[in-house]
């Protein structure tokens, strides 16, 4: 069976072409694009088919943003996905689009070994749910209980909801943030953005000074990268206490991520930003934040968190979801 899948993000749109021979998915073709290089993922996939010579009997795009009748309002792009348009530009009778952290969460299955980094080992309750939650262009989070032998993932939009500041540092913060934003998710502060409000913030707002050198790097990069690469050299005191502060309200939100789907069978940190701040994500300022529950820390401290290093598996869920879909 051929197989067309896509992991569609703010930033970059990845697409596969795969052949499914029994249990085993094996690649023909994949691309890589800059999302707002184009005018729809219509485009995008149209270009990768043409380039490809692709042909497929199946399809599936996990999308960031909410699925609703075949159709998703990406919330960090200027687009309108709807399946229909895509089963048009494929020839298939219908394709399946699904949120792409519920696309991560079926591909956790199909990493290996290596592709997990562990961060706490906790005791695995292999009954239980397990979750993921993914900062990147934005933050995404997504439950899965067990369904048999497998998972059932369980899309939300957890990364939209309500930020709750939990020390003076960070009411301070989210009174800054509602000066630009009004109202502040914690994607806000959780994704490659947010990374760069909290810059902003110490900068602004608590008057750390700027390195002039990362400063004019922000300019011609990626910021949230800049910022992240010379928090980890030591470089720049402002990014330091960025990073240092984004990594202790991920172990937060992933805690409460743990509590929200009572994921006892594991917390899975995923997106594009973890695997290039691992470092700072093994000190212990994630594992502490995530602990730091009160009553229920002991629950906590039993749960085991990895980091998912793969930045493919939500186009192998993508994949895997294509073979679920009835034609």
């Amino acid at each position: 069976m051929r197989i067309v899948a896509g992991d569609i993000g703010g930033t970059s749109t990845r697409l596969g072409w795969f052949d499914l021979d029994g249990a085993t998915l094996k690649v023909l073709a994949e691309a890589r694009f800059f999302s707002r290089e184009f005018g729809s993922l219509v485009d995008i996939v149209t270009q990768f088919t043409r380039e490809q010579g692709v042909t497929a009997e199946r399809a599936c795009f996990g999308v960031a943003g909410p699925v609703r009748g075949g159709r998703v309002e990406t919330p960090n792009l200027p687009w309108t996905v709807a399946a229909a348009d895509l089963a048009s530009s494929l020839h298939l009778p219908s394709v399946l689009l699904v949120n792409d952290l519920e696309a991560n969460a079926h591909g956790i299955s199909l990493l290996g070994a290596d592709d997990l980094y562990l961060l706490n080992e906790g005791v695995m309750d292999s009954a239980g749910n397990i979750a993921v939650i993914s900062a990147g262009t934005g933050l995404g989070e997504a439950l899965a209980f067990r369904e048999g032998q497998g998972y059932r993932p369980v899309a939300c939009e957890a990364g939209h909801a309500d930020f709750a500041p939990r020390n003076e540092l960070e009411t301070q913060l989210l009174l800054h943030l509602r000066g630009e934003y009004g109202r502040v998710s914690y994607e806000r502060v959780l994704s490659g953005p947010g990374l760069c409000n909290i810059y902003r913030f110490f900068r602004d707002f608590r008057r750390m000074p700027e390195n002039p050198d990362v400063a004019r790097e922000m300019l011609s990069g990626d910021p949230s990268a800049v910022i992240s690469r010379a928090a980890l050299a030591g470089r720049c005191p402002l990014c330091r206490h960025s990073l240092d502060l984004f990594v202790s309200l991920y172990g937060a939100e992933a805690g409460n991520a743990a509590l929200r789907y009572l994921a006892t069978g594991g917390i899975y940190v995923g997106g594009g930003i973890a695997p290039k701040i691992i470092q700072a994500l093994k000190g212990p300022a994630f594992m502490t934040s995530f602990t730091a529950k009160g009553r229920l820390t002991p629950l906590l401290e039993s749960i085991p968190v990895k980091v998912i290093l793969n930045d493919r598996a939500a186009l192998l869920g993508a994949a895997r979801c294509a073979t679920l879909l009835e034609v």
